[in-house]
């Protein structure tokens, strides 16, 4: 095979895992109050400093077009689970934040989710195999050679 057939194969084998996983973390998401979507914008926040973080830098870490994350950042703050307002330093910004309230949630459902992770993900590979899954993703994501 040349390099490209299999860098074709390598990734059509990553998205399809990433698909299955996917479907099943998402049929049993452990939660009624919110979404796996919503989940992923709470979780990206809350490893924020401050739990706080730019739309746009936001924007940059969901699987998510950048009017379904404003939107959502909408239910979610009318929900009372962020806080939304301009940016101090730049005017044009908006700033999203996590509010107590969106913290306590994102915790609870945090630990029924972890169990659905670690039987999906955790039960299938060994430690070694889970160490060198995260190194290589880390480096595709970086693009790094």
């Amino acid at each position: 095979m040349t390099r490209q057939a299999v860098a074709v194969a390598a990734w059509e084998s990553l998205f399809r895992a990433q698909v299955a996983v996917m479907r099943t973390l998402a049929a049993e998401f452990p939660s009624k109050e919110i979404s796996l979507n919503e989940y992923d914008v709470l979780f990206t926040v809350s490893r924020e400093p401050e739990r706080r973080i730019r739309l746009r830098d936001l924007n940059r870490h969901v699987l998510l077009t950048q009017p379904s994350v404003s939107r959502m950042v909408d239910r979610l703050v009318s929900r009372g689970f962020l806080d939304k307002g301009t940016d101090p330093t730049d005017g044009r910004g908006t700033i999203v934040e996590l509010t107590p309230e969106g913290f306590a949630l994102f915790r609870r459902v945090a630990h029924s989710h972890m169990d659905s992770i670690t039987k999906r993900v955790g039960d299938t590979l060994n430690e070694e195999e889970l160490t060198q899954l995260t190194a290589l993703c880390d480096r595709l994501r970086r693009g790094e050679s």
